[in-house]
């Protein structure tokens, strides 16, 4: 353990000076002022990946260093009990050693009065009186019979004795083997700290240079910075009622006042591999069904000997060609013939693996979706799909699929014409093109389906108390009593509770420094790797910016209803 921590330690702490060694004569100041566009792109590109790099870096030296200290603790913590033990033991062993010394003087003193008893009653003397003979025989055992108790007490008490001095002699070598882990430890921690300080040192000179940058040298970095924010743009319309934006068809005016909700892009999904609208889109465009794989999983299909059965659960083995995939019932067989291609080939492959090992492959959206009913009448359109692209799979790939992502996947990036995020994002992507209706909507029903519970709410907006409310809940942070205040009448999941009031969680936020109690507007911020970076409101305390990820969960937590935010990529607007 120890050598594989010193060997972790060395090949970081090589990492780090090979990157120093390498980068930074590259990143110098003296291309800050030159007259070069290209020049200033190379500079403010090459300055911000340095800066990356030793950020990521120092970043795991802090984290280690942060453990050699808990480690330190915990060694200093572990000597200290192992200091008591070693004096509780010393104090037993005194004791035992009392106690054997006085059972040790109880023991001589019986054995003396034995021996004179024995004299003073002489086997003349019994002889001459039976009485003295008897009497003699019965003090002469019990006699015997206390000193042999004494001698068992004496070796127990030994043994005793024998095994403390023996854990003294453990515990001491084991405090020495702790202090000089905690040593180590130390030395490690030491080690570390100069090096974050050494590193840090050099991250404000980097930043120093990058700060000098001109105006036009900060919009390239800021290009780089891993956010964006962007407008909608033209969506499709949601399934669910009075669940659009303002200005969309699906939009309900919740009346006068100050209103927001949150549009999700994309709900429930595990975004990743093909989005099945995204494949309509792309294929309504023109693109085949390869082309799709491609985007997609990075794949093009290959042969191979489908043939043979495949066991389904609840159906026992079915043929696999010839009924299971022609019950595969993902994707409306009135799309497009290469879409339905594509479908057919993700669907074969993701069975594929099931069928060659062996397995039963499940029926539901957990495994893919199996109909009998479809099974034994096809459409025809998915008949050919399925036909005409026979026995071809894609290899070292598993054909992960959803019906709508919200224009991002984690194992292609952006979903767009372009390939790209940035403002406007949202009209380019080829979800939105392909008219999903998941790809922009406000959530406040309990499902999907659009007759589900609302928890008497027609719209999904909360006014500026509402709203105040939520980021009251961020404050106040982990507290088991954040919940919904429906939750008892609207209970999400079986959950039931005692939330606090609004004003209960006003008066919980003023004791953290201050609670909101108007919200007047919002903005948010997209990373480039797909997700919603910050949430930035304006309130009665100024404004306020919030990480997506804690506000989309303090919203998850305290928003009335069934109003969610459904995917990690979200846009909050104001009415």
């Amino acid at each position: 353990m120890k050598k594989t921590i010193i060997i972790c330690l060395f090949l970081l702490t090589l990492d780090f000076l090979l990157a120093k060694n390498i980068f930074a004569a590259e990143c110098k100041p003296e291309c800050v002022n030159s007259d070069s566009i290209d020049d200033l792109k190379r500079c403010a590109e090459e300055c911000s990946e340095i800066l990356g790099i030793y950020q990521g870096a120092n970043l795991k030296n802090k984290e280690t260093a942060a453990a050699y200290e808990t480690q330190v603790k915990r060694f200093g913590a572990m000597i200290a009990a192992a200091n008591g033990k070693i004096k509780a033991v010393e104090e037993d062993i005194i004791d035992r050693e009392v106690d054997l010394g006085v059972q040790q003087i109880l023991l001589n003193q019986r054995i003396r009065r034995l021996y004179i008893h024995q004299r003073e009653n002489s086997i003349i003397s019994i002889l001459f009186s039976s009485q003295n003979s008897s009497e003699f025989i019965r003090n002469f055992f019990y006699q015997q019979t206390v000193v042999n108790e004494d001698k068992g007490t004496i070796e127990d008490l030994g043994r005793k004795l024998t095994g403390l001095k023996a854990d003294k002699e453990s515990l001491e070598k084991n405090q020495k083997w702790l202090a000089v882990q905690k040593q180590e430890a130390a030395n490690q921690a030491k080690f570390l700290k100069q090096e974050v300080e050494k590193t840090e040192e050099y991250l404000d000179s980097l930043s120093s240079t990058i700060k000098s940058l001109s105006d036009k040298q900060k919009s390239l970095l800021a290009a780089r910075s891993g956010t964006f924010t962007s407008s909608v743009g033209d969506v499709p319309i949601s399934f669910i009622p009075c669940s659009g934006p303002p200005g969309s068809p699906s939009f309900c005016d919740p009346g006068g006042g100050d209103w927001f909700a949150v549009f999700s892009f994309g709900a429930w999904t595990h975004r990743k591999g093909m989005s099945q609208y995204g494949a309509k889109g792309r294929a309504d465009q023109g693109q085949n069904y390869q082309q799709i794989l491609q985007a997609y999983y990075g794949k093009t299909p290959v042969n191979k000997d489908t043939g043979g059965t495949i066991s389904v659960s609840g159906y026992g083995n079915l043929n696999f060609e010839d009924y299971y995939l022609y019950g595969i019932a993902e994707m409306p067989s009135s799309w497009h013939r290469e879409a339905l291609r594509a479908q057919a080939i993700a669907a074969r492959t993701y069975a594929y693996r099931y069928k060659i090992a062996g397995n039963t492959i499940c029926v539901t959206e957990a495994c893919q979706v199996f109909s009998r009913s479809k099974a034994d009448n096809p459409p025809s359109a998915w008949r050919e799909a399925v036909n005409e692209t026979r026995g071809q799979v894609l290899e070292d790939v598993v054909t992960y699929y959803s019906s709508t992502t919200g224009g991002y996947l984690t194992t292609s990036g952006w979903d767009t014409t372009d390939g790209q995020g940035g403002s406007g994002f949202a009209s380019r992507a080829w979800e939105s093109k392909a008219g999903s209706p998941w790809f922009y909507s406000s959530w406040y029903t309990q499902t999907y389906n659009s007759n589900s519970a609302k928890c008497g709410r027609s719209h999904p907006w909360l006014n500026s108390e509402e709203m105040a409310d939520i980021l009251n809940a961020w404050i106040v942070g982990n507290d088991e009593r954040i919940l919904p205040v429906t939750i008892n009448s609207c209970s999400i999941g079986g959950v039931t509770g005692n939330p606090y009031s609004i004003a209960e969680l006003r008066d919980k936020a003023n004791e953290k420094g201050g609670a909101f109690t108007a919200v007047s507007s919002v903005s948010v911020t997209y990373s480039n790797d797909g997700y919603t970076s910050s949430v930035t409101f304006q309130t009665n305390k100024g404004s306020v910016t919030i990480p997506g990820s804690e506000f989309k969960q303090a919203f998850n937590l305290r928003a009335p209803g069934y109003i969610a935010i459904r995917s990690l990529l979200f846009n909050v607007e104001k009415k």
